[in-house]
């Protein structure tokens, strides 16, 4: 009889199980994959066509012969004016250049773009009328400049949208408004020339898109037309106004050179408008030639008043340049009742020294509280005037 499972003891039949051996030890397997792996990286280093050796690397098309220089880079005769990029818009079209315009004061950033040459569509009959005479037009490599006629007639004359005063308002007090900036804000431009007024003078960036057309039709509504030259800030380039912005480290020639690009981008203006340039305009080196240039157009020169430090008015009294400066910067704190303020203030002055200009960006709150405060003054006896009868009164 077999025993008894249970008086059997336990594991006395029990087969031991044999351990697996392994026929090498655990660190000669971990050298073996090291080996391995460096015979395999060296093989591909070897044989692989890869010199950045793995760097990331991103391939763009260009064209052959790019244009290195600065000169040769800029738009030629005809072509499109730079346009502000926005945040969603398309890429730039082939042969496009970017700019970017840095804001010192807030570090906004905006890529201006100088499109290459492109055919553009056949501007309005009406107005076509008002374009530029051929007389006051000098060709440069840049495009149209303008100049004094044969005849002795300055753009700045005829150009100019004088006003007709009846005899109880030629002693009135006068204001001239410059609004500047005009033309990179597409709903600014269309709210600025469809809410103020006739004498409102408006400065156009250089920048802007469609600019030739956006000046006809500001000189359709009567308004008087300058165009703004971005002038080097104490802080640039951490505050940067812009391409062809004119530089006290450049020489002379190269700034009159500049200049000639930015008073080439539109025609139909009675003067240049200063953009910034807190240290180019206070420097006389600098303003002289550039100064000399814009006299010998025939144009006249307005300062925005943004620097206490400007040479700008000595210069142009020594070379007779028809010069004009802002009494007060509107919307220096672009709030409405800051704006407001101002407003009032420029009433007291024309009123204290019979005439007075202000100056003002082309904001949306900026053109609102304008175009109600020109609807108004009127009525207080003040009458507004374009910026050349503001030149008249100063320099009579």
């Amino acid at each position: 009889m077999a025993a008894d499972d249970l008086d059997v003891p336990l594991g006395k039949d029990k087969k031991k199980r044999k351990r697996l051996m392994l026929p090498v030890a655990m660190p000669q397997i971990v050298a073996g994959v090291l080996g391995l792996s460096v015979v395999g990286v060296g093989a591909w280093i070897a044989l692989a066509d890869d010199p950045l050796g793995g760097e990331p690397i991103a391939v763009a098309r260009t064209k052959p012969n790019a244009v290195k220089d600065e000169a040769a880079a800029q738009p030629a005769p005809g072509d499109k004016m730079p346009v502000i990029v926005k945040a969603g818009e398309t890429t730039p079209p082939p042969g496009s250049t970017t700019v970017t315009i840095i804001d010192g004061s807030s570090g906004k950033k905006q890529d201006v773009v100088i499109p290459g040459k492109s055919s553009s569509a056949a501007p309005d009959p009406k107005l076509q009328k008002l374009a530029a005479d051929p007389k006051l037009l000098e060709q440069s490599r840049h495009g149209n400049l303008p100049k004094i006629s044969s005849e002795g007639m300055r753009p700045a004359v005829a150009y100019a949208r004088p006003l007709k005063l009846p005899p109880d308002k030629v002693d009135a007090p006068r204001i001239a408004l410059v609004v500047g900036g005009l033309g990179i804000s597409a709903t600014a431009t269309a709210d600025a020339l469809a809410n103020l007024p006739a004498p409102v003078t408006f400065a156009f960036a250089p920048y802007s898109n469609d600019l030739e057309s956006l000046v006809l039709r500001a000189r359709a509504s009567d308004h008087e037309v300058m165009v703004q030259a971005p002038m080097e800030p104490f802080d640039y380039p951490d505050n940067d106004p812009g391409p062809q912005t004119l530089l006290t480290s450049l020489s002379a020639d190269q700034n009159i050179d500049r200049l000639q690009w930015l008073m080439s981008r539109m025609q139909g203006y009675v003067g240049v408008a200063t953009y910034m340039g807190s240290r180019f305009t206070a420097s006389e080196q600098a303003m002289g030639p550039a100064l000399r240039e814009i006299g010998k157009r025939g144009l006249i020169l307005f300062e925005d008043g943004a620097s206490s430090r400007s040479v700008a008015g000595q210069v142009a009294g020594s070379i007779n340049l028809p010069f004009v400066r802002a009494d007060i910067v509107v919307d220096a704190t672009p709030t409405p009742v800051e704006i407001d303020r101002a407003l009032t203030r420029l009433e007291m002055a024309a009123k204290e020294k019979g005439s007075a200009v202000g100056y003002a960006t082309a904001l949306p709150g900026t053109i609102a509280r304008i175009a109600q405060w020109a609807k108004a003054v009127p009525g207080r006896g003040i009458v507004l005037v374009p910026i050349t009868m503001a030149v008249k009164a100063k320099s009579s």
